[in-house]
């Protein structure tokens, strides 16, 4: 049995899956799978603590010892740093003494030992692989997805905050820290006002302009009520999501330039639940650009659709398709 670990700003999700069991379209089969919010207060211990929790829940649910499993992939949000060569999580929607009390979040961590405290637990038999939650994502498309064959691609998640996944001539891109593909901290706007502080300490970077976290706080609406407001074609929400359109679009268009891109494949929560209406609005963000290098490029939905965060922490232990 391997273990799928599926670590966001906002949830962590557990579940298990056996080797050779496969189920439509060659899909691994996933077991029963179990979710709770993201743990962000007590000691910087808190979340590993509750991956262990949730993997002896499901472990025991399904007859299995913890020290019976093969291999454990971890999917989890960035950025991460090493210390002594393990994997430590700093994202900034879930250390809060990244950007200060300013930010809300219930904590003052700078960062999560996160591989450390699995090891400690795990038998030394058991493979462990951490990796980033889009560099996961991004294998999984490429292993079941949206993006099977296509050389260079990328994976993007428009959730709680903003990340990719990088693939260039057939090379997933990691860089030194495992860091490759944390655009949602780079600068597309000149908007930096008082509400678009990032947890990062950023002021005015994508991720503090349109992921899910900021949105309540810049506009005064979460995304769903937003979205849902901009479908019924109120004007105002209308022409906020078409700003959030705006600057997400320019960070695919520096994508696509910069790395010759032949196709992205979009999830998170954000998108998915509203990708019939921001699709569209997100193509037309390309359609004025530079054709010679947005010509013959492809935006797309995840192939995974909702479950791409089960399978991006299952293909990191899995063998590619």
């Amino acid at each position: 049995m391997k273990a799928c670990v599926d670590i966001g700003g906002t949830k962590v999700a557990v579940s298990l899956a056996r080797d050779g069991a496969l189920g439509p379209g060659g899909r691994p089969v996933l077991g029963e799978r179990v979710s709770e919010p993201t743990a962000k207060e007590g000691s910087e211990r808190a979340l590993p603590e509750q991956v262990l929790r949730l993997l002896r829940q499901v472990c025991d649910a399904q007859g299995v010892a913890l020290a019976d499993l093969s291999a454990v992939g971890v999917a989890s949000a960035g950025p991460f740093v090493l210390r002594d060569g393990q994997v430590t999580v700093v994202n900034p929607n879930i250390c809060g003494g990244l950007a200060g009390p300013e930010r809300g979040l219930p904590n003052d961590w700078m960062a999560v030992p996160l591989e450390a405290t699995l090891r400690e637990a795990l038998s030394p038999q058991t493979t462990l692989r951490i990796e980033n939650d889009c560099v996961a994502a991004l294998e999984a498309e490429r292993c079941w997805g949206a993006l099977r064959g296509v050389a260079s691609s990328a994976y993007l998640t428009w959730s709680t905050g903003i990340g990719i996944g990088l693939c260039v001539d057939g090379h997933v891109l990691r860089g030194k820290n495992g860091n490759a593909g944390h655009a949602g901290h780079t600068f597309v706007s000149d908007r930096d006002g008082e509400h678009a502080l990032c947890g990062c300490g950023n002021r005015g970077d994508v991720e503090s302009l349109v992921a899910g976290n900021a949105l309540e706080r810049r506009i005064g609406r979460d995304a769903q009520a937003l979205l849902e407001a901009a479908r019924a074609g109120e004007a105002r929400a209308l022409g906020e999501v078409d700003e959030l359109c705006r600057v997400l679009g320019r960070l695919i268009y520096n994508l696509v330039a910069t790395l010759d891109l032949q196709r992205i494949s979009l999830g998170g929560a954000v998108y998915w639940h509203h990708r019939d209406f921001l699709l569209p609005r997100l193509r037309a963000q390309l359609d004025d650009k530079f054709q010679a290098l947005v010509g013959d490029f492809t935006l797309v939905t995840a192939g995974l659709e909702d479950q791409v965060g089960d399978y991006a922490a299952l293909a990191l232990v899995s063998e590619p398709t």
